[in-house]
């Protein structure tokens, strides 16, 4: 069984995530810690924890992948509905916390007690207050735990998996809850936090990223995770990406101590080229991409040399094309520096700018096995 360590940001690396447990890998999913968006970002500031909504997704993907579709990953996968008023929404959130849902009820015991547990910890912990709506049940409960277990998010997420019946492992890079990611454009202006990135405008899209930084409120820089740099060390492959480059991938290889880690690590470590540009990559070829990865391992104490393997999407157009709008990142990598460029048909056939999960899937496990040369 080859243990394979994702770097990931949310839902691009979901078919790999899927398809590599599918064939049986033994697979590690490092997230990103630095979300400031969405629901994640009230828990956060209301309760001075880490943004758990990346976690979520990927244990929710992990266990798909693994076929588990018991009870508790149906609550953990629910949603509290987004059209109701405050008052109702609660009252939805109730249904679930006072263990009157029929998948609560016909639980055994001690699960459906550990279950109601976090989730009026995470209650009482949030106020009377908190709007409910359209919020994530897992992430209530996985945030409850974190509370629970005197905010630590690693041991939140061993009970999480435990409750949920998941064998793979999910951690963010780092543990520290305050980080705050921050880009600096190229002509100089600075767009923070990650939401304000992800969100910018055509025009500062246009004009580009140059690189980002990744820093505590304090300004201290992050520390890695003690699971990821144990998951790193006992590698048969590492690979990063897809994803959004500048707000999901790149920041990883910021945390103190990953990329020396990584450099040590005596496995094959591979970048998985997006098929699609996004609006952080607007123009950008994929080697500008991997030049823009060769900065950032240099940036987090590294070499130019990280990444030994490139899978590249094969282009079969000889003109630009787009699905929606944005048009397909162009392969031109160069092999150098000991880089081997593996050009593959990488895109799903049925979701246009999505990667098919078992072609990439095969090709990381041909090369963890040593057989590179027609993965």
């Amino acid at each position: 069984m080859k243990r394979i360590v994702l770097f990931s940001g949310g839902s691009a690396c979901r078919s790999i995530n899927v398809a590599l447990c599918q064939r049986g890998a033994d697979v590690t999913r490092v997230v990103p810690a630095w979300d400031s968006g969405g629901s994640s970002k009230v828990i956060r500031e209301r309760l001075s924890i880490l943004s758990v909504g990346d976690i979520r997704q990927a244990l929710m993907t992990m266990a798909h992948g693994e076929g588990c579709a018991g009870d508790v990953v149906k609550i953990c996968n629910a949603r509290v509905s987004a059209n109701l008023g405050f008052d109702d929404a609660r009252k939805e959130f109730l249904f679930y916390a006072e263990g009157r849902h029929p998948l609560l009820e016909r639980m055994e015991p001690g699960l459906r007690g550990a279950i109601l547990n976090y989730l009026n910890t995470f209650a009482t912990s949030v106020g009377r207050d908190f709007d409910f709506r359209h919020g994530s049940v897992g992430n209530f409960i996985l945030t409850g735990a974190c509370v629970a277990h005197n905010g630590d998010v690693n041991t939140a997420i061993f009970v999480f998996r435990k409750l949920c019946g998941i064998v793979g492992n999910v951690w963010p890079s780092s543990c520290d809850n305050d980080l705050v990611l921050s880009a600096t454009l190229r002509d100089g202006r600075r767009l923070a936090p990650q939401d304000v990135i992800t969100s910018m405008g055509a025009g500062d899209a246009k004009v580009g990223i140059a690189e980002v930084e990744l820093a505590g409120a304090d300004q201290a820089l992050p520390v890695t995770n003690s699971a990821v740099l144990d998951a790193v060390a006992r590698a048969d492959l590492i690979a990063i990406g897809p994803g959004s480059l500048y707000t999901s991938i790149l920041p990883h290889l910021l945390v103190t101590g990953l990329v020396s880690a990584i450099e040590k690590a005596n496995c094959p470590k591979v970048f998985i080229g997006n098929i699609l540009q996004c609006r952080e990559t607007m123009g950008l070829t994929l080697e500008d991409v991997l030049a823009a990865a060769d900065l950032h391992a240099r940036k987090g104490g590294g070499t130019s040399n990280l990444f030994t393997f490139v899978l590249a999407n094969r282009m079969l157009f000889p003109f630009e094309k787009t699905v929606g709008t944005f048009p397909y990142l162009r392969e031109k990598p160069q092999e150098k520096n000991g880089r081997h460029i593996i050009k593959g048909e990488f895109e799903d056939a049925w979701s246009r700018g999505q990667h098919d999960g078992d072609a990439t899937a095969a090709a990381l496990l041909k090369i963890a096995s040593g057989d590179a040369s027609d993965a």
